[in-house]
């Protein structure tokens, strides 16, 4: 690079650096630009720049809520041209947000015009909507023009904007906020602005108040519209201490009676940010893809209040059951993130608690509160100063009067006559004649007693910490009474419930007609449901070369478990197999089976039952009958195997277990000696040389065990503790008489 001709003049400079160093530092500029001017709210005021920047520009208008609205084009105008530079539609979409009081708890932005619907639709374009600030954003803005906050350069240098505002309110948890930046996120739900008081003044009271405690006051989010709030105190208590979790949040419902017996539901409020025309096509597509068997029809009745209207395919279904399966299988039910990642008093992001993030925002009010003071004082000051000068001239009057008028240079002399400043001479000879009264001089006096004694006051309370929180709770206070629960803005909307302990999956069989069948399964994999009981299967017929391996009998509501030998479990509902007309289908019309995997059990169902699997190499493990249940196509693999598969899946009813080899081993052992396990390979039941598991028996030492030979005879086995041995030992040869099969059971 030395031999390199220099750049022309008219060039830019050339750098020699590495690429990767080049790309990662300016990678990192703009992932910290992203983090703390877009996507992160402050702490103190709870607001993004474009918010911040909106209010203030609005407020710059004087577009308060006691004044006439102005054109949002107007607004969004004056924000990128002199704040914000970027693009119109991001910052009029910005503005419409804070204006929509489905999407913030407190509006900030009073809209007038089409500023968008619950339903998802647009607002009318900017230059159709005015704005106004609301009574809330004035609170945030309260004391900007006293000194309360810093100000920084604009981006072109031109003029100041705030850093951030003054903030009357914690409005980074009342009104929340969302935003992904680069390599980091947040959202925060919104809250009840009087419940968020409540806790900031029990944390002036009592500086070590726990987590626990501030929620006394603030039991959870507050959504703007509404729903019941499911999730455990216990679990938003570890959300409000980490930062970090999730918030459950339903929609309202009622039921409504519509006569002769008859009813329907009643949707009155939805999740948050759920929006109303997509949920009502979701349920829509929920009844023709027939995954929602309980809903036979929903209908929007909404004018301006929200109602939803669900109508039941059968009246004969419990409305809580209907209910609890659509919150599993739509936006009825929603899960909205906790992750109060936000930006410092110093700018830094970081992921806050409740009383992190409360104690942040007292912090702030604090520092305002003593700013406001000290430019208070500064101008106390200034106004006695000038005060003093003023009584200069009722104390000496017609020497004043004299000088004004006769002395060429009347400021100067004023200055060296009473040995007062610029500023008292400027105030002297601005004076109107009329302002000479005597009463005019009784209440300059009163003033400037009036003003000395609240600098006195002033004073005193800025070296006082108790004075200060002090002023700081009366203000939170007088807030309250602005926003609290006996305002229409301020009263609770979410309300708090635990869900019902309702078995969702009984509505897949709510409108099932419970009838007896029995569920007929060839070798070849062929099934079938025959209704009522099969007394005969001899009478059974097959396809050539096929034959009967299960014989279930069940009802329609049952739900049947299938185990393959490849140690997988099928699930099939007892209403949906085909009839008996005929053959039936085969099983890879609901499943995924290869022909190579062979069908070893076929059983109902029942919840809380045990069973026993093992494989052919004699390991096995105790499972939960209801970790079995999967309606998927592919099934669930409970059992680990090799190529040897799986050995055999018995009923847990007992209190031993006996298992035989092919080597015709026999071994007993407790049954307590088998884990119980969700999935796996399991332990060892049996060692052998070769061969492997053959069958296995769960039988009760008090009934005591028994075989049943090919004859179909059952030989008690009196001496079966014989046979008791450590489990994953060989074991003893078989009993004499014990079939040739090596199997307790013929089949």
């Amino acid at each position: 690079m030395d031999d390199a001709a220099p750049p022309p003049d008219e060039g830019g400079r050339i750098l020699d650096e590495p690429l990767t160093e080049a790309l990662s530092r300016r990678y990192l500029a703009y992932a910290l630009s992203t983090i703390t001017q877009r996507a992160l709210p402050d702490v103190r005021d709870g607001l993004k720049p474009v918010h911040r920047r909106l209010l203030y520009a609005m407020r710059q208008l004087r577009l308060a809520p006691d004044q006439s609205a102005k054109k949002s084009a107007r607004v969004v105008g004056d924000v990128i041209g002199k704040f914000h530079p970027h693009g119109d539609v991001a910052v009029y979409d910005a503005l419409v947000r804070l204006a929509q009081d489905f999407a913030q708890r407190y509006r900030l932005v009073d809209g007038q015009g089409n500023f968008g619907n619950i339903d998802g639709d647009n607002a009318a374009a900017m230059r159709y909507t005015e704005c106004r600030l609301t009574e809330a954003a004035q609170l945030l803005l309260d004391g900007i023009d006293e000194d309360a906050v810093d100000f920084r350069s604009t981006y072109d240098g031109e003029d100041v904007e705030p850093v951030v505002l003054p903030a009357g309110f914690p409005n980074l948890l009342a009104n929340g906020s969302a935003g992904i930046a680069v390599g980091m996120a947040t959202s925060i739900p919104p809250h009840n602005a009087a419940e968020l008081i409540d806790a900031c003044l029990l944390l002036l009271e009592r500086p070590d108040a726990a987590t626990s405690d501030l929620m006394t006051k603030v039991p959870g989010p507050d959504f703007p519209t509404g729903g019941v709030i499911v999730e455990s105190p216990a679990s938003l208590l570890d959300a409000y201490e980490s930062g970090r979790g999730g918030v459950r949040v339903r929609a309202a419902w009622t039921k409504e009676d519509t006569g002769r017996g008859t009813w329907r539901i009643v949707v009155t409020e939805i999740p948050y940010l759920v929006k109303k025309a997509d949920l009502v096509a979701q349920l829509a597509e929920l009844i023709e893809a027939k995954r929602a068997p309980l809903l036979g029809d929903v209908i929007d009745e909404s004018a301006e209040d929200l109602r939803l209207v669900l109508e039941p395919r059968s009246r004969s279904v419990e409305p809580e059951l209907l209910m609890e399966s659509l919150f599993k299988l739509s936006d009825l039910e929603t899960r909205f993130p906790v992750n109060m990642n936000v930006l410092d008093a110093r700018g830094a992001p970081q992921v806050m608690g409740l009383k992190a993030a409360l104690r942040a925002f007292l912090d702030h009010r604090r520092e305002v509160l003593v700013r406001r003071a000290r430019h208070r004082l500064a101008d106390i000051e200034q106004r006695l100063h000038i005060l003093a000068g003023l009584l200069i001239v009722f104390l000496n009057l017609d020497e004043v009067i004299r000088i004004v008028r006769f002395e060429d240079e009347p400021k100067a002399k004023l200055i060296e006559t009473f040995e007062i400043d610029e500023v008292q001479a400027d105030s002297i000879l601005n004076t109107r004649l009329r302002q000479l009264a005597k009463l005019e001089e009784m209440e300059l006096r009163r003033e400037h007693a009036d003003l000395t004694e609240e600098r006195a006051g002033i004073q005193a309370m800025l070296g006082s910490d108790k004075q200060q929180w002090s002023l700081v709770a009366a203000g939170l206070k007088h807030v309250r009474e602005i926003l609290g629960p006996t305002t229409a803005e301020g009263r609770r909307r979410s309300v708090f419930a635990e869900a019902p302990a309702i078995d969702a999956a009984a509505a897949a069989t709510a409108l099932v007609t419970r009838e007896p069948i029995t569920v007929i399964l060839s070798e070849r994999g062929w099934i079938r449901a025959a209704r009522g009981r099969i007394e005969d299967p001899s009478e059974l017929k097959f396809k050539e070369g096929d034959k009967l391996a299960f014989l279930v009998p069940a009802e329609t509501t049952d739900k049947l478990l299938l185990f393959a030998s490849d140690g997988r479990f099928f699930t099939l509902a007892g209403d949906k197999l085909p009839s008996a007309r005929g053959h039936g289908e085969p099983l890879s019309l609901v499943a995924d089976l290869d022909d190579r995997v062979k069908i070893l059990a076929l059983f109902v169902h029942t919840p809380g039952r045990m069973r026993i699997v093992a494989s052919r190499r004699g390991y096995g493990f105790i499972l939960p009958e209801d970790e079995a249940v999967s309606f998927r196509r592919a099934g669930k693999q409970v059992l680990n195997v090799d190529e040897a598969g799986a050995g055999l899946c018995l009923e847990a009813n007992g209190d031993h277990f006996a298992v035989v080899g092919d080597n015709g081993k026999v071994l007993i052992f407790p049954l307590a000696e088998l884990p119980e396990m969700a999935r796996g390979k399991g332990v060892k039941l049996q060692s052998y040389r070769e061969g492997g598991l053959r069958d296995g028996l769960v039988f009760s030492a008090a009934e005591g065990a028994a075989w049943t030979d090919a004859a179909g005879r059952v030989r008690a086995w009196a001496d079966w503790r014989d046979w008791l041995g450590r489990r994953a030992s060989a074991g003893k040869l078989a009993p004499r008489g014990f079939p040739t099969t090596r199997r307790f059971k013929p089949g």
